[in-house]
């Protein structure tokens, strides 16, 4: 079992913590039941920016229909197309790579898109002459008038033509498939009990628009919940589940809400990411001197339960601008400049161990929830952590519909690299972080974090991706755990 974590932790920070420690009673069947419907809980930006909901039928016998709508804007408020997509699931093993998921085949009969305006059939129908392959070239005249409810034909298996690439669009998140569910306690004072919950959480997309065609995942993207055991209150589920290839949902208007990142930030759920990362975090920002520190908790397992090491580190960052490239999200430039290490399990301890002499801390003289810095040595080469480094981010902050504030930071790279340059920024978010706490009035000292799991360099962090040997090795001794 973890640790406790450092006293002066504020209380709310802590219990959400544990929480996540204790699996938050998330209960995951091998293989999952896909059958029904499930829908997005909100407006979704994917890498680009894309902004979009989802709403995804799957039937009994392996059929699927997915309803894909695309907006001009980060609010999910003005349609710009809908994509009607067709095919066929089958589920496979249990995935060796995430530990947790299963491996799916997938299948398209058709794909059918939607124009909501004359804009949107403008550009999209201009795309697709342009870059699509042979048999798309003509796909809508120049010219041709906006048909309201018209649907056009994108790809068939029956006729052999894809004209979908011109878009960006693949279904290869279908082949990593999660469902997870838990119970939600009822929020209405006079009410007790608890409702039951079902998340499904499919394939991340590759953050390299040149590389989603074509990149198999290895982690998740934002979960869709059952639409009917669904988180309450959910305005948008109602809205999209209603909604069809005529009728883009209309998410309700929400104020935009200044970025105030002053206070303490916790991890709602515990992470992945691609390359076999399972993480929670923790932020603390000094609003009064722009200094931060961050905790990233890593474990072994999808649950966060089994804890292999700790990244603390901190620095400072600077004041944030309106990013003119995502709407909504504000970009700031992060220094890290301090990290400190420590070890959980014997695996990671032999790692760094036998890590080259002189690039990750004393030589030799790592053991297990002993804390140690890596700053003199100018990071951790075994780690992939160097030391002094600056990224290139992207907040934002909302409120959900419990009225808590929820702190978006950009995703990282999925290849692994670091958004080491303003080209790099990122243009879609991780999951949020919730606040647990407001600003300090203070700068409290460190306290050294004996563990709470293994931490990820993200959003402000100074990772990058670990040594492919050492990920090879972990993912051996998962195939043993099995």
């Amino acid at each position: 079992a973890a640790a406790e974590p450092p006293l002066r932790w504020e209380p709310r920070c802590r219990q959400q913590l544990r929480h996540l420690q204790d699996g938050a009673r998330i209960a995951a069947r091998l293989p999952p039941r896909l059958e029904g419907r499930w829908v997005s809980t909100g407006c979704e930006v994917r890498p680009g920016p894309e902004f979009l909901t989802r709403s995804y039928l799957f039937y009994a016998n392996r059929l699927f229909k997915a309803f894909q709508f695309y907006y001009w804007d980060p609010s999910c408020r003005q349609p710009s197309y809908t994509l009607l997509i067709k095919g066929k699931l089958r589920l496979r093993q249990p995935s060796w790579i995430t530990r947790g998921a299963t491996e799916a085949d997938y299948h398209l009969h058709k794909v059918g898109i939607v124009f909501h305006s004359q804009r949107a059939m403008r550009e999209v129908s201009s795309w697709i002459n342009q870059s699509s392959g042979e048999g798309c070239g003509g796909f809508l005249p120049a010219g041709r008038a906006w048909a309201p409810g018209a649907l056009y034909e994108l790809l068939s298996a029956k006729t052999e033509r894809d004209c979908t690439a011109a878009l960006g669009f693949a279904m290869h998140e279908l082949s990593l498939v999660r469902v997870e569910s838990h119970q939600q306690p009822l929020l209405h004072p006079r009410q007790s009990g608890s409702q039951l919950v079902e998340e499904l959480f499919l394939g991340d997309i590759h953050t390299d628009w040149g590389e989603r065609l074509h990149y198999r995942p290895t982690g998740y993207q934002r979960p869709m919940q059952s639409a009917v055991h669904h988180a309450h209150p959910c305005p948008a589920c109602g809205i999209i589940y209603r909604a069809d290839e005529h009728h883009p949902p209309i998410l309700p208007v929400r104020a935009q809400l200044p970025l105030r990142l002053s206070g303490s930030w916790v991890s709602t759920r515990c992470e992945v990411r691609p390359a076999v990362l399972f993480l929670t975090r923790y932020f603390i920002f000094h609003g009064s001197n722009h200094t931060w520190e961050g905790y990233y908790y890593h474990y072994s397992d999808p649950l966060c339960k089994q804890p292999t090491f700790t990244i603390y580190a901190s620095g400072h960052y600077s004041r944030g601008i309106p990013s003119s490239k995502v709407r909504g999200g504000t970009e700031l430039a992060f220094k890290v400049t301090q990290a400190r290490v420590t070890p959980m399990d014997p695996v990671t301890v032999m790692m760094l161990n036998s890590s080259e002499p002189g690039s990750c801390g004393l030589q030799s003289s790592w053991s297990a929830g002993v804390e140690q810095d890596i700053t003199a040595t100018n990071g951790c080469l075994a780690l992939g952590i160097k030391l002094p480094h600056t990224e290139y981010e992207l907040f934002k902050t909302e409120q959900d519909t419990r009225d808590r504030s929820l702190l978006y930071i950009g995703e990282r790279p999925t290849d692994g690299s670091s958004p080491d340059s303003p080209d790099k920024r990122p243009t879609s978010y991780q999951a949020p972080l919730v606040q647990c706490a407001g600003a300090p009035e203070e700068f409290p000292s460190y306290v050294s974090l004996r563990y709470l799991g293994r931490k990820d360099a993200n959003g402000s962090e100074a990772l990058k991706p670990l040594p492919v040997a050492f990920l090879l090795f972990v993912a051996l001794l998962f195939l043993r755990w099995d």
